[in-house]
């Protein structure tokens, strides 16, 4: 700021010289020399410079003409800069358009993306109801860009859809402390996950196999589809005992287990949470071990697919029903934790 006041004073002595024009030219000559002067690989420009030629575009017409260290169209650009900020300034105490909560927004976004075929106006028009006045023009704002198209659903939306009409089957099995193989058959609602029934046996064979279907079915309508491996146990007699409990059957393809995921990953779960932590005795003992282990896996074991939920959902306890006490299960494999009034 100095250097500009002592440019000005020596221009302002050279001011009577011949024409006012030229003393003007000659002020942003000496100016830019000035910037030079400072010793760098690109000319400092402090907002007092930027001022300075903000004010000289417009009292000098010929400011173009004396200018050499950047563009006029820089000069403008400050300009611009200067009137927004100017604008803001004048601006800061006035209220404008009311701001959009988060959680509308993130609303707004879910109504969006779960419902493939509503537009704007239809969004609009479920907010109503819930109370909420929104402008058509807010909604497409916040909504997100891109989506499902109407006509095709993405895969979690169809297995979802369908999950509550599939079943499936598969063995795993177990060795004993004697080196004895366990074979245990183990059916899966695809719906929420559930274990609807599971057997053990030494010699599994088709008929046997078929008979714990129909337990698996007391007193319910089954699912309407049935998944299975091609292994040769699932054999004529179990074929008509399905079909007659109104089950078709869906067979994977060979050496593809992965297009039966839901109860492979069970089976995983099992092994890994609970038979690679015990030896079973016995056909008596893995029986217990598998009962334990399936009312916790029913009643506590959260699930990501079920938004953090239980196959049996588990009510959320807030903090004001008691402190957090821990509960053994399965002989201290696993806990569970509850609140409990003091």
């Amino acid at each position: 700021m100095l250097e500009f006041l002592l440019l000005f004073l020596r221009c302002l002595f050279a001011g009577f010289q011949s024409h006012s024009g030229l003393v003007l030219e000659n002020l942003a000559l000496r100016h830019q020399l000035a910037v030079l002067k400072r010793q760098a690989r690109k000319p400092i420009l402090r907002s007092a410079d930027r001022l300075f030629w903000v004010g000289l575009r417009r009292i000098c017409p010929q400011w173009q003409q004396a200018l050499l260290l950047f563009q006029p169209q820089t000069v403008i650009a400050w300009h611009r800069l200067g009137f927004g900020l100017f604008w803001r300034w004048k601006s800061r105490t006035r209220a404008g358009r009311p701001s959009v909560e988060g959680e509308l927004i993130v609303l707004i976004q879910r109504m969006w993306q779960a419902n493939p075929t509503w537009g704007s106006r239809r969004i609009q028009a479920e907010l109503a109801k819930l109370g909420i006045q929104v402008s058509d023009s807010t909604i497409r704002k916040y909504r997100p860009k891109n989506r499902p198209s109407p006509s095709a659903q993405t895969w979690k939306t169809s297995l979802q859809n369908h999950a509550q009409a599939l079943s499936a089957v598969d063995f795993f099995a177990v060795p004993t402390a004697t080196f004895r193989v366990l074979y245990v058959f183990l059916v899966l609602a695809h719906e929420r996950r559930k274990v609807l029934h599971f057997n053990i046996t030494e010699a599994p064979s088709a008929l046997r196999t078929a008979q714990q279907m129909v337990e698996a079915f007391p007193d319910t309508i089954p699912p309407r589809y049935l998944l299975r491996d091609r292994d040769a146990i699932y054999g004529a007699d179990f074929t008509r005992r399905v079909q007659g409990l109104g089950l078709e059957q869906k067979r994977i393809a060979p050496r593809s287990s992965w297009q039966n995921p839901m109860v492979e990953r069970i089976i995983g779960s099992i092994r890994r949470e609970c038979l690679n932590h015990v030896i079973v005795l016995n056909a008596r003992h893995l029986r217990h071990i598998l009962s334990d282990y399936r009312a916790y896996y029913h009643k506590h074991r959260t699930h990501r697919s079920l938004d953090q939920d239980c196959p049996f959902s588990c009510p959320i306890e807030p903090p004001n029903q008691g402190n957090i006490i821990e509960l053994p299960l399965l002989g201290g494999l696993h806990h569970r934790y509850t609140r409990h009034a003091a």
